[in-house]
């Protein structure tokens, strides 16, 4: 869209975005002679199966001599291909069409002289305007054009990366002197909307999902789509198991064939297993930084056009660590019924401060249930402090009253010195057999 001032100016801009071609698709109407005589179900008979196809091949060979003059073969499919619509012909873009984040906007302007005039010295400016900045694209102030004669024009390729989303402008100015030597302005802007052309989506347990969605109307080709994590982290991506090549070459290692994401909404997963980079990034994670990292996306278009495109800081989910976590580490494989067995935990000060002493205990489920694994022997176990961001491994000996699968529950901790109980161990299924 273009929009100039108001005023009689002897030049004019025009603007065409320069982009790749497209195939021209004629779909024809276009049919296999058998169709004509006999249904799809004929074949089922062997006797027709074996003897109509010669007899057909025969009758459309001569019904499709080059020196038919009737074109009454007009309609027949003479290739397989012939389906599709390819006349072999490529059109030039009709329109300004859409433009898409990552991109390279392509553009030629061309400054025509409408006037019965010469204009003399003409300063062309041009740059792309958006919300938050204006990026300049040609500026011949130092090398103004000498003269742009009557029917004449000035033509030249501006390139921008395009970085930012939503409108942008682009801004076309002249200075030059008309026919009567008045000095004129001449400013002609050109909007256009950025849309995305991808859409990430992620989610975050142990492991990062993304989902990669095309929103163009044109078939994707992604030649990298790479997940930078932060420094804290370390991501490995997981992919199905692949078989190797027959003759063990070694070409798939050289050349890597892109991913076909197709338009109008194709989608293609990637899934990234997590890890801390290094035992001090606990403390990190403890502080509540929860930045994962970012993709580098890069794509080309069906006739190679590239695009690129960097996503903003994925976050995960915010980390809410406790002051103290308590964990099972092993638990015996084979318990009996009354019979002591003992249960390896560890205890970990998630703070930047000393904790402690401690006392664990096993607490009741409720008033009227009891715990059907107790502790065998003194039913309060004392623990030493724990020093910052370290832990602790204690073993509390247990034992299971009743056969079959029960839960170990209710382990409990507290610390003496504050008066503060924290939350108890989630509950443990545990298998008791008899002797």
């Amino acid at each position: 869209m273009s929009t100039t001032q108001q005023g009689t100016h002897s030049l004019a801009f025009r603007v065409m975005r320069l982009c790749k071609p497209s195939f021209q698709v004629e779909p024809p109407f276009r049919l296999d002679p058998t169709d004509l005589f006999v249904g799809e179900d004929i074949f089922d008979d062997p006797l027709a199966a074996s003897n109509l196809p010669p007899l057909l091949s025969t009758h459309v060979s001569k019904s499709t001599d080059s020196y038919d003059l009737t074109y009454g073969n007009r309609f027949l499919l003479h290739h397989p291909s012939d389906a599709m619509g390819f006349s072999g012909l490529l059109v030039l873009p009709q329109s300004f069409g859409a433009i898409y984040l990552g991109e390279t906007f392509c553009s030629y302007i061309s400054i025509n002289n409408s006037s019965n005039f010469e204009a003399r010295d003409v300063i062309i400016k041009a740059e792309i305007q958006t919300e938050g900045q204006r990026i300049l694209l040609l500026d011949t102030s130092k090398a103004p054009v000498e003269s742009i004669r009557a029917g004449g024009r000035y033509d030249f390729i501006v390139e921008h990366d395009v970085k930012e989303l939503g409108a942008h402008t682009l801004v076309c100015t002249a200075l030059y002197n008309d026919g009567d030597g008045e000095r004129k302005y001449l400013p002609q802007f050109f909007k256009f909307v950025v849309a995305n052309p991808l859409s990430v989506r992620t989610k975050e347990t142990t492991y990062l999902e993304a989902c990669i969605e095309n929103h163009t109307k044109s078939s994707l080709y992604m030649d990298q789509v790479e997940f930078e994590p932060s420094p804290h982290w370390i991501a490995t991506i997981l992919k199905a198991d692949e078989l190797p090549p027959a003759d063990n070459s070694s070409t798939g290692e050289i050349f890597k064939p892109p991913l076909l994401i197709r338009s109008g909404g194709g989608i293609h997963n990637y899934l990234y297993q997590l890890k801390l980079s290094s035992p001090g990034s606990a403390q990190v994670k403890v502080e509540g930084t929860n930045i994962l990292g970012k993709f580098q996306i890069t794509w080309r278009t069906n006739l190679g056009e590239p695009g690129r495109l960097q996503t903003q800081q994925i976050l995960g989910t915010p980390i809410s660590r406790k002051e103290i976590e308590l964990q099972v580490l092993e638990i015996p494989s084979l318990i009996n019924l009354d019979s002591p067995f003992s249960v390896h935990l560890n205890l970990t000060n998630h703070t930047d401060r000393e904790l402690g002493p401690f006392e664990v205990w096993l607490s009741q489920n409720s008033a009227h249930e009891e715990n059907i694994v107790m502790i065998n022997g003194l039913q309060t176990m004392a623990l030493p402090q724990v020093e910052a961001f370290g832990s602790t491994d204690f073993h509390l000996n247990l034992i299971a009253t009743k056969l079959g699968v029960q839960r170990i529950s209710g382990i409990t901790v507290s610390d003496t010195r504050e008066k503060k109980t924290f939350d108890p161990l989630p509950d443990v299924e545990v298998f008791v057999e008899s002797d």
